[in-house]
């Protein structure tokens, strides 16, 4: 089973918007436009993702899909087996 997993990849820094890459610490460049910000962290780790933007909260996350084992049925033993 695939499930989809956010990680978060820049967040929003007042005013207007410009955005900070997480990865790079809190000293790292701010970037004048999402635009610019989305170039600079595929640039970085050379490969393409979905992406998902929150507003509201000032962040952007990436989108990567991870396989999950499924769980194993669950046994009982009311009657002492199996």
């Amino acid at each position: 089973m695939e499930i989809e997993v956010y990680k978060l990849i820049a967040t929003r820094v007042p005013p207007s918007d410009r955005w900070r890459l997480v990865d790079n610490g809190p000293e790292s460049k701010i970037y004048s436009s999402l635009t610019e910000t989305l170039e600079a962290y595929f640039a970085k780790v050379q490969k393409a993702y979905d992406f998902k933007l929150s507003p509201l909260k000032g962040e952007i996350y990436i989108i990567t899909n991870e396989t999950v084992a499924p769980e194993p049925p669950k046994k009982f033993n009311i009657y002492g087996d199996y």
